[in-house]
């Protein structure tokens, strides 16, 4: 059972399921905040896996809007957990790189001390534990930046403003790694394979960069595969400059030395996985 399934990672693990009886369920089908509803469909069906890919994941509008993004991140993933504990089901459950603080200069740990910035991290952070005490053989994947051909992203975002504009300021003091969603997806069911492994692990491609350097790659992949019209100037601008409602770390690269060991491979580094996916959104617009 998939539930947030109309998202960006849900949508890539539908398209990625290996041969399994799969139930792909998006918020309109269940409501994870409803505690009843969820027990009701997960102690009624007995899954072998259930898979957590639903968030409120609108970082910026959870500081006005703390109730809902609580009951969504944190309150909803305690429900799954308790629900797949009676139902004797696994839980994996998708978790974010903003439990942290950021004042780090080596990749986060998955044991390493938390401390969110905003609502939306401590929420997430809240689900995490909500999860562990209600079933503590759940596994937790945090993971940061993630974007796809599906839903609303930074890549899509950008490749949006570049086609209208001819330069564009991004942050660069924002350090952190890409996630491409095909890829968390192809990770979690590798996870899925290994029954035995539960607690947090880390996952996101491989490699390190500031949003600014991001950018300056979209621009240029984008423009090399017809993707944008003219060459677009990127600059480089500090997030002093660009206030938004939430504070984000400064640093948030995850270490997946862990997730590597036990899934015996190595993510791509986000550059590959950028092209790849932008391939795609090539494909779809032909």
């Amino acid at each position: 059972m998939i539930t947030g399934a109309g998202g960006q990672l849900g949508s890539e693990l539908v398209a990625s399921a290996p041969d399994v009886e799969l139930l792909a369920l998006g918020r309109d089908a269940l409501d994870i905040a409803d505690a009843a509803a969820v027990r009701q469909r997960i102690v009624g069906l007995r899954p072998d896996l259930v898979i957590n890919a639903a968030a409120y994941t609108a970082v910026d509008r959870a500081e006005s809007e703390p109730e809902l993004a609580r009951a969504i991140n944190s309150d909803a993933p305690g429900y799954l957990a308790g629900a797949c504990a009676e139902a004797n089901a696994r839980l994996i459950h998708v978790s974010t790189d903003f439990v942290f603080d950021g004042a780090a200069s080596m990749p986060y740990l998955p044991d390493d001390k938390t401390d969110p910035l905003g609502v939306y991290g401590a929420s997430k952070l809240a689900g995490e534990r909500a999860v562990q005490h209600e079933l503590p053989s759940a596994l937790i994947v945090r993971t940061g930046w993630v974007y796809s051909r599906f839903g609303g992203n930074f890549v899509k975002t950008m490749l949006r403003l570049m086609a209208e504009r001819n330069s564009l300021n991004v942050v660069c003091d924002q350090v952190g790694t890409p996630t491409w969603a095909a890829g968390l997806a192809d990770a979690i069911w590798g996870f899925s394979q290994r029954p035995q492994l539960h607690g947090i692990y880390h996952w996101s491609d491989a490699g390190v960069c500031s949003w600014y350097d991001f950018a300056v790659a979209i621009a240029e992949e984008g423009l090399s595969r017809g993707l944008l019209p003219h060459p677009v100037d990127v600059q480089p601008i500090p997030a002093a400059d660009y206030p938004t409602p939430a504070r984000r770390p400064a640093y948030s690269v995850l270490d997946k030395s862990g997730s590597w060991r036990d899934l015996e491979t190595r993510g791509d580094h986000w550059r590959v996985q950028l092209r790849r996916m932008l391939d795609e959104l090539v494909a779809q617009s032909n």
